[in-house]
Formats: structure tokens, sequence, C-alpha cells
């Protein structure tokens, strides 16, 4: 069985389990009053070796929007983009240079709403370990790899509250080598390790 078919029956157990997942940043009365969210995709890009790992990239400092943040590939949904498999991909062959054909496609997680007023949703693919990969200068600082299964533990998962706009917010924090994994791409791996019964 490949990485993707045991992916895919462990996506498929966590569906059946319906777990309950972090639905986003916004409590539900702010959620009431928000806009309507920006739909995105991100590609989380799993690598097929014998001890997976996640493919994470650092953002530049010079982004506008979470520079310096540790995120998986990804961006909007174009007008010109089908669905939001084909814009994690997009977005994944644009700021890590991962070509669409290198990944075999798994399935999406439910989506995830960020205080920024994104819709996120996570689609998960294998990739092969040895790919090359260029980072954006524009865009990615560095691109590195966590092992999936320290990702997912949550044992890892560290709960943290600050202060946002006002309020109080709590959000996950996972720590691996000098690289912070916090917020919306934290979220995003607790509800996969949730989901998928890895």
């Amino acid at each position: 069985m490949t990485l993707a078919d045991r992916l895919r029956a462990a996506l498929d157990a966590g569906r059946a389990a319906a777990p309950e997942l972090l639905t986003g940043d916004l409590h539900a009365l702010e959620l009431e009053n928000a806009p309507p969210a920006t739909q995105a995709a991100v590609l989380v890009a799993i690598t097929d070796r014998p001890e997976p790992g996640v493919l994470l990239t650092r953002r530049t400092e010079t982004l506008r929007a979470h520079a310096g943040q540790v995120a998986f590939p990804g961006g909007r949904i174009d007008p010109e983009d089908p669905d939001a498999v084909a814009a994690a991909l997009r977005e994944a062959r644009e700021e890590i240079d991962l070509p669409p054909h290198a990944v075999t496609v798994v399935g999406t997680v439910a989506p995830y709403r960020t205080g920024t007023g994104y819709s996120v949703t996570p689609v998960i693919g294998v990739v092969r370990p040895d790919v090359s990969l260029t980072p954006s200068e524009e865009e990615v600082a560095a691109v590195f790899e966590a092992p999936l299964a320290y990702v997912l533990d949550p044992a890892n998962h560290v709960r943290e509250t600050a202060m946002w706009q006002g309020r109080e917010r709590h959000y996950i924090r996972i720590d691996w080598q000098g690289e912070t994994i916090w917020g919306a791409t934290a979220a995003m791996l607790v509800n996969l390790s949730k989901q998928l019964k890895w």
C-alpha cells in the first residue's frame, strides 16, 4: 500500500469518526458580524519516505501580512482556479517551485477561518522526498521539513494565550528545531491530527 493510499484510508476513517475540529480564530459572535471570508487553500505536502515529513515554509520578513511566520505553501483561490486543489497546487508552484505533476493529491480537510478574513482549505498531497524545490525570493525565506508524526502528536501541541484586537485569544504552538509553527498553520495541523487516524 502506498503512502497516498494509507493517507486516504486514514482520512476516510477520520471523517467517519467525525472528530470535533478547530473551526477558526474567531468566536461565534464575531463570525456572525464578520464579512464574507476570502476563499484560500494551502498544500500540506507530505514527503514519501519511511518516516514521512511535512513541507513548511518560513515567509520573508518583507511581506505585508504574516511576515516571518511558518506556513504551508498557499494563498487565495483566484477566479481562474477551478477549485481549492488547483489553487493549492498553483500556489505551491509559485512559492517553492513544486511542480503540480509531482504531487499525488490525497484529499482535503475542513476549511479553517482565520482572524484575517480567510477561509482556508488544506489540501493533502504526497511528494517524492528528492523533489527539487526553489523558494520564491519575494515570498519564502526558507523551506524545511518536519516529521509528520511529530507535528501531529498532541503532546507537541502547546496551548498559548495572547491578547489580539482587545480580546484574549487562544492558539496552538508547535516548536521544531528552532522553528515556531503557530496560529492557523498549527491549528490546521491539529485538525489533521484529529482527522487522520494515523
